[in-house]
């Protein structure tokens, strides 16, 4: 098996973590207090990944803050403006949404937060992938702590966006398609990284790391800790800092 394939493979079993998160928010009836703490502890482990996976192996790499520094600043500035066009497009009909009920949020709410979670999981799996094929080495495999936090951190990542996107419209069929695509994208760009190792310099690897870091603390930030909060009130701090936690331990423990 050729490198790029195997590295590519590695890539996929990451990713389908979003296919398993989908199948969980369609088959299992989550509590909205028990989803938030699911969410609460899913951005602990992404918070982890910033810091330990994405931000320190780019420091790391030696090859200047300004790398570092132009790719977070633009991962973030890309779901931004991502995040902005989401709340400029119509719902259905072009017709503001109606209040799912007195203290839910609105239909359009849910919608905009299921798509600005769905922007920041491509945003940063895709770089995410990339990173994940740097790090394969024929015969050993990648690095255990990436992959685990990437297939840990995307399952509630996908529980959150599709019970956010169903709830506004999106069919369970759809939705499923997102997240097949999805797993398949990250797959080709876990081989194209793999392809990428001796071919790129350390700098474009490192923006590439800094960029996958800058758009997912934006959608955390935005998206998945204020709607976990909601979800789950007070313990989801708690929770945050246990998912924080696990990150801290995969990374520091190799």
């Amino acid at each position: 098996m050729s490198g790029a394939l195997e590295a590519g493979l590695w890539g996929l079993i990451g990713a389908s973590a979003l296919v398993l998160g989908g199948l969980l928010a369609f088959t299992v009836h989550i509590p909205t207090r028990v989803r938030g703490l699911i969410q609460g502890f899913g951005a602990g482990i992404l918070f982890g990944a910033v810091a330990y996976e994405l931000v320190e192996e780019a420091v790391d790499a030696h090859a200047g803050g300004f790398a570092v520094g132009i790719g977070f600043g633009l991962g973030a500035v890309v779901f931004y403006l991502g995040s902005v066009l989401i709340d400029s497009i119509p719902a259905k009909g072009g017709e503001p949404d109606p209040d799912g009920g007195a203290g839910a949020p609105a239909t359009g709410d849910r919608r905009a937060a299921g798509l600005a979670v769905l922007l920041g999981t491509v945003l940063d799996g895709i770089p995410e992938s990339v990173v994940l094929g740097l790090t394969f080495v024929p015969g050993a495999g990648v690095a255990a702590p990436i992959l685990l936090a990437i297939f840990i951190s995307n399952v509630p990542e996908a529980v959150s966006a599709s019970e956010d996107l169903a709830d506004s419209g999106f069919s369970r069929r759809r939705i499923m398609r997102i997240w097949i695509g999805v797993t398949l994208t990250s797959a080709v760009a876990a081989a194209i990284g793999f392809a990428m190792l001796d071919v790129v310099g350390p700098r474009l690897i490192v923006a590439t790391q800094a960029f996958a870091a800058g758009a997912l603390l934006a959608m955390l930030a935005e998206t998945m800790i204020p709607e976990g909060y909601q979800n789950g009130g007070r313990p989801v701090g708690l929770a945050t800092a246990l998912g924080f936690a696990l990150a801290a331990s995969l990374s520091l423990g190799t």
